[in-house]
């Protein structure tokens, strides 16, 4: 069995492999429909804030509205990842779209009213409980496409990079549609392409072919049930919190020495690195294992971090952005990677949801604490907390590193068929 599994951990991919996956049978349709759904993802956010800022001249009201939108995403992410498992997509996806249409449409009026703070903060908090999370069951859709191997390894990654390019394309569209005559443009645009390429997601043939499950409700817990789901979940908070330190301290750096606006171009540079080495990583990815893979990465990429408080200009940092850009797509990979072979039997949407609800949380943490190192002590204090999150949770995945592997009820299922296979 042990050999069996170890071959299942290796999840290497070819180019052919991704060839394989966008032309099966049933994948043309839901990949369209699922870019259209995910590209406002990074967008509606900024977008909201940039017109709650435009409308009532405070940052700090832009800023609590759009913390409001971010902690509803994380806390949705979850409940709907579970009627998804439970339910198909079909029906939570178009029920969370009509419902995410509403509250984002409240959210506008309420901001041209000039509404009460308060208001807008839980119309916001609504809008992203809300919002459809076709990234779940997209993510958990190839596992029905496609059987274990290269091709699904590919599908995953494709995942991940396609998530990548949406984060380094969303923030420029809202820092160009803010630029509109009206300011509430881009939150309107990024609506309407999330409400179309929802609809269009949840009623495409392969997805409307996932139908309800007819299992009861799972425990409280659910997919955390799991120890290796728990392990992935630290992973995905210590990557969230890594990204949210940097996030902040290199605008912040950028302005410090003259050049505000080059703080946006900074981080797109890590993430086009990211996009780039993630292709390459997926050919060859290593370690081979999944349970070394976790912290080995995530340790990396806290070390590479440490190098962005040694430039003295602007441009060392970008190189050493490009650097430690390296290691962020590989993770996402790995995050859905590890999902399939930890996840508890029929919650694959809900664990997606888990991972998403922990890089949320991450990026909140390090995004707040980055903010007061810059303000009291300096970049450099920011960058270098973000190397020490990375690599000591890094260290505590090490330990953990056992606990990535199958549930027992699968770990049994796998050896139940490997004897069956080995008597015929």
């Amino acid at each position: 069995m042990s050999q069996s599994v170890s071959a299942r951990q290796e999840h290497t991919s070819s180019l052919a492999d991704y060839r394989t996956a966008l032309t099966t049978p049933g994948s043309r349709a839901a990949a369209a429909a699922s870019v259209l759904a995910r590209l406002p993802i990074a967008m509606i956010g900024i977008s909201a804030m940039l017109y709650v800022q435009r409308e009532t001249g405070s940052f700090a009201a832009a800023g609590v509205v759009s913390a409001s939108l971010l902690a509803g995403v994380s806390l949705g992410a979850v409940g709907q990842g579970r009627l998804i498992d439970r339910f198909g997509p079909t029906r939570p996806l178009l029920l969370t779209t009509l419902l995410f249409a509403l509250a984002t449409t409240g959210l506008v009026f309420a901001i041209e009213a000039h509404a009460p703070t308060a208001a807008l903060i839980t119309l916001a908090a609504a809008s992203g409980l809300t919002q459809p999370t076709v990234g779940s069951a997209s993510r958990a859709l190839w596992t029905r496409l496609l059987p274990p191997g290269g091709a699904r390894n590919a599908a995953f990654s494709y995942e991940a990079i396609s998530m990548e390019v949406f984060f380094i394309l969303g923030p420029g569209f809202a820092g160009l549609l803010i630029a509109a005559p009206w300011a509430g443009t881009g939150i309107v645009t990024g609506t309407i392409a999330m409400i179309i390429g929802a609809t269009t997601f949840a009623l495409t043939p392969a997805v409307r072919a996932w139908g309800p499950s007819g299992n009861p409700a799972g425990r409280l817990l659910g997919a955390l049930e799991s120890p290796g789901m728990r392990t992935l979940a630290l992973a995905a908070l210590g990557f969230g919190a890594v990204i949210g330190f940097v996030e902040v301290a290199v605008p912040a750096a950028a302005t410090e020495a003259g050049h505000a606006s080059i703080g946006g171009v900074l981080l797109s540079a890590w993430s086009l690195s990211s996009v780039a080495f993630g292709v390459v990583y997926s050919l060859r990815p290593w370690p081979r294992k999944l349970g070394l893979r976790l912290p080995v990465l995530l340790g990396g990429f806290g070390a590479l971090v440490a190098l962005l408080a040694l430039p003295s200009s602007l441009w060392g940092l970008a190189v050493t952005m490009l650097l430690a850009g390296a290691m962020i797509t590989p993770q996402s990979t790995t995050h859905s990677a590890t999902i399939e072979l930890v996840a508890p039997e029929g919650t694959a949407a809900e664990a997606f949801g888990w991972v998403l609800t922990s890089v949320t949380l991450g990026l909140a943490a390090g995004q707040s604490i980055s903010g007061s190192l810059v303000e009291h002590v300096g970049t450099w204090a920011a960058f270098v907390a973000a190397a020490c999150v990375g690599v000591a949770i890094g260290a505590v995945l090490w330990l953990l590193r056992g606990t990535v592997r199958p549930p027992r009820a699968r770990s049994a299922k796998l050896a139940t068929a490997e004897l069956v296979g080995a008597a015929r």
